[in-house]
């Protein structure tokens, strides 16, 4: 059994183990301590793999094409930032790159090598830093901000241009479901217990030069 805090007392308990498809909630305040999703690693790198498909689309593909006096003109999410730093908005464009681009990225990366680490016996040691990292990738990871403001441009401009949504608009909307789905379908608790198994069997296996030695 391991133990953890309720993120909502505070209360210390002890986790049974659990079975796919298993909940553990607090014995004082009925906060939901953990989950155990069915199919974890499965489910969770087939998610991450599709959301990695379509970011790579959101930034090579157009997100919107305008038209208007018979003129015409496109942009991508990175082309988008490109356009606010070279009119001296450098902090605007900053922040929707990594927001929109490098925070992202950053969490799908991590999140397939934790995912294939997984896999491995025993799991590497920088596999619990990579899931602090994606803790924090994840808070700014704001795809469904963006969307809502290219929603809000779109009814703003259809007043004076055609707007042609692009296919970066759908992988952008995709993203936005892909990564909640992600998120339920994880189970770092699980990661977790293996890296400390692995660090427990390192702690006990036994160091050269120990024991009995051989004679030649």
């Amino acid at each position: 059994m391991s133990l953890i805090a309720c993120p909502g007392c505070d209360l210390l308990q002890q986790l049974p183990v659990l079975a796919p498809r298993d909940k553990v909630f607090c014995a004082r305040c009925g906060h939901a301590l953990v989950r155990r999703p069915f199919d974890s690693w499965n489910r969770c790198f087939a998610l991450t793999l599709a959301a990695a498909i379509c970011l790579l689309i959101a930034n090579v593909t157009p997100l919107m094409g305008l038209t208007t006096v018979g003129r015409g003109a496109s942009t991508t999410i990175i082309g988008g930032a490109l356009a606010l730093w070279n009119q001296g908005e450098q902090f605007t464009s900053a922040v929707v790159a990594f927001c929109a681009l490098l925070a992202p990225a950053g969490y799908l990366l991590c999140m397939l090598a934790i995912l294939l680490a997984a896999r491995l016996t025993p799991v590497p040691r920088w596999t619990g830093e990579l899931l602090r990292w994606t803790h924090y990738l994840q808070i700014w990871s704001l795809h469904e901000v963006m969307t809502l403001g290219v929603l809000v441009a779109l009814v703003k401009i259809a007043e004076v241009a055609h707007v042609d949504p692009g296919i970066g608009i759908f992988a952008v909307g995709a993203l936005t479901l892909l990564f909640p789905a992600i998120m339920a379908h994880f189970d770092p608790t699980e990661i977790w217990d293996r890296i400390e198994w692995a660090q427990q069997t390192a702690r006990e296996a036994p160091r050269g030069g120990d024991g009995v030695g051989v004679r030649a």
